[in-house]
């Protein structure tokens, strides 16, 4: 609970803005002129502390709904599906609703029952992505030229926008409204606007305070916007955005992210509005049915069935320089063990993608993967441990009677991203054949950090309407050492990393030195281990 600021404070801040002009400053400088520069030059920025209005000036969405996408949000991916459908059904109410009961409403519907640590998961790991796609570019280089952001937000609870802000765009301080927690659950209830708004004023003089040289706060905000006359009271200078000029911003593209979106987590590929949620409520039935026929189908069938009914249903698979019956053949008589595959890691089904690519069975060997996973795999599995002497000795093993896929990253990434490539693989055979794998959905994503759910990664792919994959077997690379090179751990690793440049280039993805342990820290706040025995 936050206390109010004691009278004597409040006096002692009223008394500093009347001693250094800012109230009166203020008034005359936005009464008298109609014409304010939207955007502040650099200069009246660099090294203050500038209080930006979020929905106002940071996202470019500012219509009185603008808001309910990222509640649909904390209600499906914290919540279920039952209670996001709670939340659509009571979209028609929130129309008629006044801003401050429609932002209640929402709360009550969104994080009743919710437990808080899951809710700022979720704020972590859910919510930036489609936030990114909403911050304005203009508004972002604006506030980036500040020496102190503090970011103040009327639309959202202040938990929903924290970790998007302080981790993605560098704020420095987050001012919202609190929703009540009893227990570690939210209760639903939102507090009232002027006790967040009374927490701005003490949030400035407290950073003002902190500096040696005090050229008072700079306001960014929106004209009309709720947070407006907060700004005016706090702000020695406040600059004011049109609804004109707001409509020229442009996105923010991804290579201009402050910090790259490697990871995210969430079932939901797409932004929940009103129409797009009622449109995935309605498939929903349907898309169940066709994930159970389709996995049925990939279970039972032969490729050369399974594949053919799954394009039927909807399934784009596409196959780039594949290798033909007769190399493989060679191949076989050539080698007295199988091949090494080497592909980077999308969704659960890039190794089955591989053997229908191939059309003949291989085995994978997997990693912390749930056990249902592997019962209902169609495809041999193999499960690793953390000792790299037993796993170099099972996939030994397993190369030696067939085919092998691996996937060397150890997680998957959504994102046009490779992470670092565990050597191990380098240390089995002197060539292998790396596999570029490329997904699209168009409504859910196939993958998840949550243990309870990651075996529904597979279904939840083949619930899309017209899920695709791109395979691409590449030129082999030779990872054995050459004349008068020295073998050992250091090779290995240096070949890993040549296999992931090559699959890099191939796909346009970006490397990264990230890990399977950094995704998971990130996104779950632990390693990603599923317990369960190995797979003899």
């Amino acid at each position: 609970m936050v206390k109010k600021p004691s009278s004597l404070l409040s006096f002692r801040r009223l008394l500093r803005r009347s001693l250094s002009g800012r109230h009166y400053r203020r008034t005359a400088s936005l009464t008298a002129r109609t014409a304010a520069p939207a955007a502040p030059p650099h200069e009246k920025l660099q090294d203050r502390t500038v209080v930006v209005d979020v929905e106002g000036w940071l996202l470019r969405s500012s219509s009185p709904l603008s808001a309910f996408p990222y509640f649909m949000l904390v209600a499906v991916e914290a919540g279920s599906f039952l209670r996001g459908f709670l939340l659509l059904l009571l979209y028609p109410v929130l129309c008629l609703l006044a801003r401050d009961l429609r932002l209640k409403a929402m709360v009550m519907v969104a994080f009743l029952g919710l437990k808080e640590k899951e809710v700022v998961r979720i704020s972590k790991a859910v919510l930036p992505k489609f936030f990114l796609e909403e911050t304005a570019m203009e508004g972002l280089q604006a506030a980036k030229k500040a020496g102190t952001v503090v970011a103040v937000t009327a639309a959202f609870p202040r938990v929903m926008v924290e970790g998007f802000l302080k981790e993605y765009l560098g704020v420095h301080a987050v001012v919202g409204r609190e929703v009540a927690v009893v227990s570690g659950r939210y209760v639903g209830f939102l507090e009232e606007e002027e006790a967040a708004m009374e927490r701005v004023g003490a949030l400035v003089e407290e950073r003002e305070e902190m500096k040696s040289k005090g050229d008072g706060a700079v306001g960014l905000v929106a004209a009309g916007s709720r947070v407006h006359h907060v700004l005016s009271r706090y702000c020695k200078e406040t600059f004011v955005l049109s609804e004109a000029e707001k409509k020229a911003w442009q996105p923010l593209p991804m290579d201009k992210y402050p910090e790259p979106l490697v990871f995210h987590d969430g079932r939901l590929a797409f932004r929940p509005t009103f129409f797009a949620a009622l449109a995935m409520y309605t498939y929903l039935p349907w898309g169940i049915f066709l994930a159970v026929f389709r996995s049925v189908a990939f279970g039972l069938l032969p490729y050369r069935v399974s594949v053919p009914l799954g394009a039927f249903t909807g399934m784009r698979s596409r196959m780039v320089a594949g290798p033909s019956p007769d190399a493989t053949k060679k191949q076989s008589r050539q080698s007295a063990g199988g091949r090494l595959y080497v592909c980077n890691h999308r969704t659960l089904l890039d190794p089955i993608t591989v053997a229908a690519g191939l059309n003949k069975p291989v085995t994978a060997v997997t990693y912390s993967v749930s056990p249902v996973s592997e019962l209902i795999a169609p495809i041999r599995t193999a499960r690793l441990t953390r000792d790299r002497d037993e796993d170099r000795r099972r996939m030994a093993a397993l190369l030696a009677r067939g085919d092998l896929v691996v996937c060397p990253e150890g997680t998957t990434c959504r994102e046009p991203y490779l992470l670092r490539f565990s050597p191990l693989f380098a240390e089995l055979t002197g060539e292998v054949t790396p596999v570029a794998l490329e997904t699209r959905v168009d409504m859910f994503y196939g993958t998840s950090t949550k243990p309870a759910a990651k075996w529904l990664d597979p279904f939840y792919f083949m619930m899309n309407s017209r899920p695709e994959y791109r395979v691409e077997f590449l030129e082999p690379v030779v990872t054995a050492p050459a004349d008068g090179e020295v073998g050992g751990h250091g090779h290995s690793i240096q070949a890993a990393n040549r296999v992931q440049r090559v699959l890099g280039e191939a796909l346009g993805f970006e490397l990264t030195e990230l890990t399977r342990k950094h995704k998971y820290m990130m996104l779950a706040g632990n390693e990603g281990v599923v317990k369960g025995d190995a797979k003899k």
